[in-house]
């Protein structure tokens, strides 16, 4: 089996080699390496302009859906607004379509302001901030250079970040550890701060200079450190996210890191300096002298050829470029050896990293000691400092305010995306666990894919419908066999590239591969051999031995690829026409599109795209954010408006295509709606599980349980406001059109104001869930102030007297 090149996805990007603070625990001015002092302190325009043209050539040749850009220093703030607003003008003109940035910038703090948050939110760009936690605690090395403290400087840079307005472009947190400070004390001093999330970094040190150990604090103070963190992070509700603790989880289930200081995940960054020269981590920093450097640079070298440096390869080597101490231990899984800075060691006049981490017994008391405390359980959150309560997901009280009143930003459901994508692979580690597989060829190729190339897991197991099938296997569906597992191994393992070669079973004269299409063998059974290669190119050897290359060749009329269609902006849907799991929704789905339809489809996403970001924009935030493919569905009787959407297949929705784009809009709002709440559900309990009461829905002659009148209202949220702008559009105008547009919004305002009292005083509901009621009324209250005129409200009082089953549309 041959392996491809792995590519860089991170890059960190030295905007400015020097720094306005004298931390004396920098790895880069306090540390080994020396190389600074010889390099501009300002990264050039040239270099930025080859660095981008660099990076969009990397992301077109391995098809990286995204990749993440680093701002860094030295102080990355000292190079001034307008070289950080040209950094991100370049790298991201640079990037091919489809590939998104996810640009970032790390600073101490000391001189941030409102008019770089205006930058920063103006270039989308995320800020982390260095802080090692109350003053006492940050003053022990994060000092100006005549001893002045800098924590002021830093709480007001945080304080700017908690704003409303710039609250999107808080990153989190970095704070080095110090065993001399208070771990509780530290802990509560950042989660006053409300981050979402807080790196714990390991002081930098390796063999030859090792870390300090104070008398009196036992022989693994780190990992007691970290300890005293977790226990009181489990205490407040884990109250933000840190990765560590999570890695430590993820890892004891054969999932990836979430940091290259543990696991086993190959080194995918490589860091630019202001010269132009490509270096290895900045840790290494702290080896010694020249420890990062390659020899190589951007204007001579691709990024390609800097994956194959040996330095950058013995970072990618996983178990196999571990020492023979770190291979025979039963941790190592979630240890991954450690940092490689930190397993240097000189000997005879050389080096070598051939060692285990010099924090090794404290990486081992720390992984067996989460694992003692078993696993974490969904804490409700915790009230912060300013109120705000953070669910495990880590939706925050504005966020959920948000949703509650109907709407979702982007941030806001990307929540959503990973809360989904988590409980998607918790499903998947039950359907193995429940089915006997401890060991399996798909199983294990996923569980590798997840270390070496988790960008391609991630698209898979984000597909809508592998859930569903997840769901089916997990509540004994007969139906629901082991397939889909090998058909998901397969899908990843074609979009990383590798080589991997995967046995996917042939099912009603095809076999699948979720997110890519179908490759349609007749009426062969058995299984087909399914090998990836580079880019999106496979070969598939079929059941009598055929074999044909697919994506990577000439066409064959046989390979079904999932169609995509980009309405506007950037969004990318999924016209999904090929996966069986696709009929999880309440109505039959399509077959597959012929020309015509599919082109009718593409036009119709385009006007509706466009009608929703010019009239419903507060609901089209969150459909491009979360809605990623558009199932296709027969046609229901005349005059009627089909749409679904399935609780477990977030990010769908299906629909047969109406008539007309305002429709389509519409009924893409509608049925987001029920996707958005069922994510909810999933982390939180809005009403009484326990209750069997049926209630009246206006819109509907029979009554309905809780959920359905819940669902129904947030639906219809929707609803009322597409028709409130159809409303408004009409104000004035006389015709037919018109005069619908107002009948329906005065019939459906009064519907969803009737059906949120109704929620309101069932009793039912739980503090979330009236918290959600009272969104939503702050929503309709507003409606029903719009004055109409009579004959539209005299058709609304007909409509609801007669008590028709009504549709969205």
């Amino acid at each position: 089996m041959t392996r491809s090149l792995l590519p860089f996805t991170q890059f960190v990007v030295k905007v400015h080699s020097r720094c306005d603070l004298a931390c004396d625990h920098c790895y880069v001015y306090e540390h080994a390496d020396t190389s600074w002092r010889a390099r501009p302190k300002v990264i050039g325009d040239e270099v930025l302009a080859k660095a981008a043209e660099r990076i969009g050539a990397h992301a077109a040749e391995h098809g990286l859906a995204v990749v993440r850009v680093v701002l860094h220093g030295g102080e990355p703030l000292l190079a001034g607004p307008d070289r950080l607003r040209r950094a991100a003008g370049e790298f991201r003109a640079a990037l091919p379509p489809g590939c998104a940035l996810d640009l970032r910038i790390h600073t101490n703090g000391v001189l941030l302001s409102p008019a770089f948050c205006e930058l920063f939110d103006r270039e989308g760009i995320k800020v982390g901030v260095s802080l090692d936690g109350d003053r006492a605690a940050n003053d022990r090395h994060r000092r100006f250079a005549d001893g002045r403290s800098s924590h002021p400087q830093v709480l007001r840079a945080v304080g700017l970040l908690r704003r409303p307005e710039y609250r999107h472009l808080y990153a989190g947190l970095l704070c080095t550890i110090d065993v001399e400070n208070d771990p509780v004390a530290v802990h509560d001093a950042l989660a006053e701060l409300e981050p979402p999330a807080v790196d714990f970094l390991l002081p930098h040190a390796t063999w030859d200079q090792p870390p300090k150990r104070p008398a009196g604090l036992g022989s693994t103070p780190y990992a007691d450190w970290l300890l005293a963190v977790y226990d009181r992070w489990e205490e407040a509700g884990r109250p933000f996210a840190v990765r560590t603790f999570e890695s430590v989880h993820r890892t004891r289930h054969g999932l990836s890191s979430l940091t290259e200081s543990l696991g086993l995940e190959p080194a995918a960054l490589v860091v630019l300096e202001t010269d132009g020269s490509f270096e290895q981590a900045d840790s290494l920093k702290t080896a010694y002298d020249g420890a990062p450097a390659t020899g190589l640079d951007v204007f001579t070298h691709s990024l390609d050829e800097v994956a194959r440096h040996p330095g950058m390869a013995a970072r990618q080597l996983g178990l196999d470029g571990l020492g023979a101490t770190c291979r025979a231990c039963p941790v190592v899984r979630s240890c991954g050896g450690g940092l490689y800075a930190h397993r240097y060691r000189s000997e005879g006049g050389g080096g070598s990293f051939d060692n285990p981490s010099v924090f090794c017994g404290d990486l081992m008391t720390l992984i067996n000691g989460i694992a003692d405390r078993g696993e974490p359980l969904p804490g409700p959150g915790v009230p912060t400092q300013a109120g705000e309560r953070v669910v495990p997901a880590g939706l925050t009280d504005r966020q959920l305010d948000e949703l509650a009143r109907g709407h979702g930003g982007t941030d806001t459901v990307r929540a959503l995306v990973r809360s989904q994508l988590a409980l998607t692979r918790a499903m998947l580690a039950a359907v193995r666990s429940t089915s006997g597989l401890r060991s399996s060829a798909a199983w294990d190729l996923l569980a590798e894919l997840d270390s070496a190339a988790p960008a391609a897991v991630d698209a898979v197991l984000g597909h809508p419908y592998a859930r569903a099938w997840a769901a089916r296997r997990l509540a004994g569906d007969p139906a629901a066999g082991l397939g889909p597992l090998a058909e998901l191994a397969a899908a990843a393992a074609v979009r990383a590239g590798r080589g991997d070669q995967v046995a996917v079973p042939v099912r009603a004269g095809a076999l699948h591969l979720p997110t890519l299409g179908r490759f349609v063998v007749g009426a062969a059974a058995g299984e087909a051999l399914v090998t990836g290669g580079a880019g999106a190119g496979f070969t598939v050897r079929t059941p009598d031995g055929e074999t044909v290359t697919v994506a990577g060749g000439p066409a064959d009329p046989r390979w079904q690829p999932v169609r995509r269609i980009r309405p506007a902006g950037g969004w990318t849907l999924a016209l999904e026409d090929t996966d069986p799991q696709r009929d999880s929704h309440q109505w039959p789905v399509a077959d597959r599109l012929d020309d015509a339809e599919l082109m009718a489809w593409s036009g119709g996403l385009r006007e509706a795209a466009e009608l929703l970001d010019r009239d419903l924009p507060a609901y089209a935030q969150g459909l491009r954010a979360g809605l990623t493919t558009v199932t296709p569905l027969r046609a229901g009787p005349p005059g009627r408006d089909v749409s679904a959407a399935a609780r477990q297949a977030f990010g769908a929705v299906g629909i047969a295509r109406p008539a007309t784009a305002p429709i389509l809009a519409l009924l893409l709002a509608h049925e987001f709606q029920h996707v958005k709440l069922g994510a909810v559900l999933d982390l939180m309990d809005l009403y009484d599980q326990t209750d069997t009461t049926l209630y009246d829905a206006p819109w509907r002659p029979d009554p309905r349980p809780i959920e359905g009148l819940l669902q129904g209202t947030y639906a219809h949220l929707a609803v009322t406001a597409f028709w409130g702008t159809r409303t408004a559009i009409y104000d004035g105008l006389p015709g037919v059109a018109a005069e619908h547009a107002r009948a329906q919004f005065a019939l459906w305002r009064r519907y969803t104001a009737e059906a949120v009292e109704r929620l309101a005083g069932s009793g039912s509901l739980t503090a979330a869930g009236l918290r959600f009621a009272d969104g939503m009324r702050e929503t309709v209250s507003p409606w029903l102030a719009v004055p109409l005129p009579r004959a539209a409200e005299q058709a609304a009082r007909e409509a609801r007297e007669a008590r028709r089953p009504a549709t969205a549309g």
